[in-house]
């Protein structure tokens, strides 16, 4: 009688359940997607969303000077628009 041929090809797979000692950590597996937890979605969001009002805030006002943004976008704001309406007096137009 010759022993049993145990190759990567004739391995037979024995399904024993786990161990889990009640002594140790109780671990939960999170739902995901590829890896992105519902809480850290949440926070990235609110990250990206903060930088992305920042960076609004930044351009409309760097480009506050240029006569048509002046005139199409901040003008229109409440409260502060009259602030962004600039007339040039008739004895100061060349024209």
């Amino acid at each position: 009688m010759s022993p049993p041929n145990n190759t990567a090809g004739n391995v037979i797979a024995r399904t024993y359940p786990k161990y889990k000692s009640p002594y140790g950590p109780k671990y939960v597996e999170l739902p995901n997607v590829n890896g992105w937890t519902v809480r850290s979605a949440a926070k990235l969001g609110g990250t990206l969303a903060a930088f992305g009002g920042v960076a609004g805030f930044f351009a409309l006002f760097f480009f506050g000077e240029v006569p048509r943004v002046r005139k199409d976008i901040l003008s229109k704001v409440p409260f502060i628009g009259s602030h962004f309406i600039r007339e040039v007096p008739a004895s100061d137009n060349p024209f």
